[in-house]
């Protein structure tokens, strides 16, 4: 084997694409697909570089999915090397993005160049999905990219994600769907007034703590096979003039659901408003949905990945939704198969991240032989 990959994942590491800069990354992916006869359309939205590719003109399609933007490295005296100076020790390659996500997208390029080499004339369709807003607000990213694929009737047939997903060791999980998340800005109203005539004023805290008790205990669903039961939290609660003989005339309230596919938007929106209503709050209410929760059946794309897995770690993967959202809650609006595969996530987003050389190589491997059970 070649250390072809680890010298594109360290090239792309070295680049400085903190959301939503891509710094490059996405023309030194373009000009190597361009060479194995890609046809590469810039798609930029506000701030944002996407890059969509293309290698063919049929049915099936499998496009692979990423982003080249990484989060902020947090205190740089923490970091045992230069987070964007690829560095090699014991065994591991540590930089930003290193396992979130450009060893995966180096991974893609090279599965791809050598799958190209070896079937100039594959069946179907190879396309790459790249963008440079995924760990942020993610408006005018992959979103924006998938609006255009629509409108334009260009739908896909799998794809795979490159997030890091597995958790012990390269192989053990494939992600075949995920969560939905639902966020509520949610302010309570009162009367303000001085804490020692409680009978001229009305507490919002103290109206809105019994709907917060029952909201708590709600089982919104009991999950399925695939998806845990839906949760629902509270993140942020503020109320109060910062003075201790004042009570408040509003407080404000953040919270979020992450739900499966046993409950809908509709129905913990419905359950929400009659818990408010019940206990006769004034309140205004805004909902933000992130992503609905999608769902991958084991079929065709999980089955040919389970098989280049096992036959390149021996592994036998598990298929999983645990974890947050990722753009795949994007793509699935244009593709029925949808899964995330990428090395392990145990430093993602922490100081000193890194992947497991070894796993650079291989990870390459896996994106290569799944190719060839799909497009041969």
């Amino acid at each position: 084997m070649t250390n072809d990959t680890l010298d594109l994942a360290q090239q792309l590491i070295a680049l400085r694409s903190i959301t939503p800069e891509d710094c490059g990354c996405q023309e030194i992916l373009l000009q190597r697909l361009e060479k194995i006869g890609f046809k590469i359309e810039k798609m930029c939205f506000g701030e944002v570089d996407n890059l969509w590719a293309r290698r063919g003109n049929t049915s099936p399609v499998l496009c692979f999915a990423g982003h080249t933007d990484v989060v902020p490295t947090g205190p740089l005296a923490q970091w045992e090397s230069d987070p964007f100076a690829p560095t090699i020790k014991d065994g591991k390659l540590y930089g930003r993005g290193s396992a979130d996500m450009k060893s995966s997208l180096a991974a893609f390029i090279t599965a791809i160049e050598a799958f190209v080499d070896n079937h100039p004339d594959h069946c179907g369709s190879i396309a790459l999905l790249i963008t440079s807003d995924e760990e942020g607000p993610a408006i005018d990213g992959t979103v924006k990219v998938v609006e255009a694929l629509k409108a334009r009737d260009e739908l896909l047939d799998y794809c795979i994600v490159g997030e890091p997903t597995c958790v012990d060791q390269l192989g053990d999980t494939i992600k075949n769907g995920r969560r939905g998340s639902l966020s509520g800005n949610l302010t309570v109203k009162g009367i303000q007034g001085h804490i020692a005539y409680p009978h001229l004023a009305k507490n919002p805290i103290h109206l809105v703590a019994p709907a917060i008790a029952e909201l708590a205990q709600i089982q919104w669903d009991e999950g399925n096979e695939y998806f845990p039961p839906t949760t629902w939290h509270i993140s942020n609660i503020n109320g109060g003039t910062g003075a201790t003989n004042v009570i408040p005339g509003t407080v404000n309230m953040l919270f979020n659901f992450r739900f499966s596919t046993a409950s809908t938007v509709e129905s913990l929106k419905e359950s929400v408003y009659a818990t408010l209503d019940k206990h006769e709050l004034e309140y205004e209410l805004d909902w933000e949905l992130s992503g609905r929760p999608f769902l991958t059946p084991d079929a065709e794309l999980a089955a040919a990945m389970r098989e280049a897995i096992i036959q390149v770690t021996a592994i036998e993967p598990q298929l999983s939704t645990s974890g947050g959202t990722s753009d795949g809650r994007f793509i699935a609006d244009i593709c029925k198969q949808v899964v995330e595969f990428g090395p392990c996530n145990e430093s993602i987003h922490k100081l000193n991240e890194h992947v497991n050389v070894a796993d650079i190589e291989r990870l390459s491997a896996i994106y290569r032989i799944t190719m060839e059970k799909l497009l041969r």
